[in-house]
């Protein structure tokens, strides 16, 4: 099964995946991720382009397109989800949705380090701005138990902590008993890695999600802007 993957949750991000049926195994046959966030629009298309060109592939070739719904800030969701619907349309490809946070959470259980350190249960947790974090928990097995949501870093259970939302607050994550884990606290959602979390999840007969985005609060065009002092 060939499959792009698509996320522009955090930050922009596309990958080519190729699912081999002998064993399951994901492999990336190309990926681009950029840390520019304020060209999510301009450069996105032209790098979807430019993986299908150097993987020598064309977009009807495709069996799925999914893309990460979040959460995440309105204008970045939407034109991962825009292009993702787009060009869905336009090859003729099904196009599913998956949270993004899940694609960190597939990061920590793929390491084996981590993977044996998370016990009964993990979250994962990235910047939401205005001092909140988007965040998820997870059972050992990956499994995921609560969320997403977004909100103050001290609602965060007591448990190890992964995702680039946790370098910005450990007081107030050590004051809820969490534990945020360095390794991991630059890490962000990536295609490459909700590609492979979303064929692991259709080789175990489980459904994706609709595109519909994840926002999880209203836009900043309707927060007063006494409340948008603090977005960094």
């Amino acid at each position: 099964m060939l499959v792009l993957a698509i996320d522009t949750s955090a930050i922009a991000s596309a990958a080519l995946l190729k699912a081999h049926d002998e064993d399951g195994r994901a492999e990336v046959l190309e990926s681009f991720a950029t840390t520019e966030t304020n060209t999510h629009s301009e450069v996105l298309a032209p790098a979807i382009a430019g993986l299908l060109e150097q993987a020598g592939i064309d977009g009807r070739e495709l069996e799925r397109i999914v893309v990460g719904v979040g959460p995440g800030p309105f204008t970045g969701l939407r034109v991962g989800i825009a292009t993702a619907r787009t060009l869905g349309f336009a090859w003729g490809v099904p196009v599913d949705g998956v949270m993004s946070l899940d694609a960190i959470a597939w990061d920590v259980l793929a390491d084996p380090a981590e993977a044996g350190a998370v016990g009964e249960g993990f979250s994962v947790a990235i910047d939401a701005r205005r001092k909140e974090l988007y965040w998820a928990r997870y059972a050992g097995d990956g499994a995921l138990l609560d969320g997403p949501h977004v909100g103050a870093p001290g609602d965060l259970p007591a448990c190890r902590v992964y995702g680039a939302g946790t370098a910005l607050y450990p007081e107030a994550l050590a004051g809820a008993g969490a534990t945020g884990v360095e390794r991991f606290a630059t890490r962000v959602p990536r295609a490459a890695s909700l590609g492979a979390f979303a064929l692991g999840c259709l080789a175990q007969g489980q459904e994706l999600l609709p595109t519909t985005p994840l926002y999880l609060r209203e836009s900043d065009a309707k927060v007063p802007a006494a409340m948008r002092k603090g977005t960094a």
